[in-house]
């Protein structure tokens, strides 16, 4: 297992991207990458230094960050996977829903450990710090989640913004919160009370690893459009390819409930 005394020192490095973030929202500029998302110089800052201090902890693990090309290395034990600033485009328009998000993968693709800070988006808090060290359980602001009950029946879900042109809406009753961050929007389940579900459009690694660590940690999980459990492939993780299908995330019966309600417009 990986060092608990290191894993403690990584922790807090997050902790510190998520408050620098915070400090560089008011004057950062808004930039696009050739495929229209928005980049910051905050992203590009947090992914240089968070790299180097997993690099210096853990040096015989493989490190894959949105903003930076790393080593292809499949053969590591653990795979640290790194989203700066998940929700770029809102927090380069000031607005609060955003995080910074590292994950980890076993050698086998496992989603099981997770490190986010949400420096402006909290339960009844300023802030969100999520932790789950490999084999230990998820903790929110250093006291552990539990899973509260009644999430089986789905009436409040999140989601991206770009639900309302790729989903059939017409059997849907309930509510949708769109936040701005898809690691946000997958915690939502698990953090908030009358939050049951989370329906995640086509992503890429770092926007659903260290979520989806604590999702599962909690008896949750994603399924794709045709109710097959998601697993991680080496072309998503490591040659970054994003995925085509749709995430449905919750419990089991939530799950099957969401696909059943908000299935995808016919392509």
């Amino acid at each position: 297992m990986l060092d608990v005394n290191r894993l403690d020192i990584l922790s807090e490095e997050i902790w510190k991207a998520g408050r620098t973030a915070r400090s560089m929202q008011q004057s950062v500029h808004r930039s696009f990458k050739e495929d229209g998302s928005v980049l910051t110089e905050a992203d590009t800052a947090i992914s240089h230094h968070i790299i180097s201090v997993i690099h210096s902890l853990f040096p015989e693990a493989a490190v894959i960050s949105e903003e930076e090309t790393t080593e292809d290395r499949r053969d590591a034990d653990w795979i640290f996977v790194l989203d700066p600033i998940d929700g770029t485009d809102v927090y380069s328009q000031g607005l609060p829903s955003f995080a910074v998000s590292l994950g980890i993968l076993d050698r086998n693709l496992n989603p099981v450990g997770a490190y986010i800070a949400a420096p402006r988006f909290g339960i009844g808090e300023e802030e969100m710090r999520i932790r789950l060290d490999p084999g230990g359980v998820a903790m929110l602001n250093g006291k552990e989640i539990r899973l509260q009950s009644g999430k089986d029946t789905i009436r409040e879900i999140t989601m991206g913004s770009k639900g309302a042109r790729e989903l059939d809406f017409s059997r849907f009753t309930g509510k949708v919160r769109v936040l701005g961050s898809t690691i946000i929007h997958m915690l939502s389940p698990v953090v908030f009370p009358s939050i049951e579900g989370v329906v995640v459009q086509k992503c890429y690694v770092w926007d659903i690893i260290s979520a989806h660590a604590v999702m599962k940690n909690l008896g949750m999980d994603l399924e794709d459009e045709d109710g097959r459990p998601f697993r991680y492939s080496s072309s998503f993780v490591f040659g970054k390819e994003k995925l085509s299908s749709i995430l449905y995330g919750g419990t089991e019966e939530g799950r099957r409930s969401l696909r059943a309600m908000l299935p995808p417009i016919a392509r």
